[in-house]
């Protein structure tokens, strides 16, 4: 069981985790060892309120897959167990990301200042520019 929230709860049979050989060093143990810990997290077949699946969907996360499955890979430390409670705390995360609500961007009008900036440093440019041409007698 995952806690998110004071109500929002994720089941333990939701997660599916499977424990594979980490990559990259660590001796003669990173051999014989499985402390890689892969998460999957099917979104669609969950029992979150359905706004977090919708917001969870339309993410832009490389870990969401088009099928709609959550997949992280951890293997930050070299015991199964930290493995494990670091890639449950890393779709914590991403759940948690989902809910929070972007503020919408207000227009504003660039200021005298910058504008002039913009003007004279586009004049300086094209000043430079005249000095690079052939000179024609």
């Amino acid at each position: 069981m995952l806690r998110i929230s004071h109500k929002i709860i994720i089941p333990a049979d939701e997660i599916h985790i499977s424990f594979i050989r980490a990559q990259g060093a660590g001796g003669q143990n990173v051999n014989k060892v499985s402390s890689a810990v892969h998460l999957r997290f099917d979104i669609k077949a969950s029992s979150l309120p359905q706004a977090y699946k919708e917001k969870l969907l339309a993410l832009k996360d490389q870990r969401i897959t088009s099928e709609g499955v959550i997949v992280i890979k951890a293997q930050r430390f070299r015991s199964q167990e930290k493995n494990r409670e670091d890639a449950l705390q890393r779709l914590a995360e991403i759940v948690k990301k989902a809910n929070i609500a972007q503020k919408k961007r207000k227009a504003t009008n660039p200021t005298r200042a910058s504008q002039q900036r913009r003007m004279d440093s586009k004049s300086k440019h094209g000043r430079q520019k005249a000095l690079r041409r052939n000179v024609e007698d």
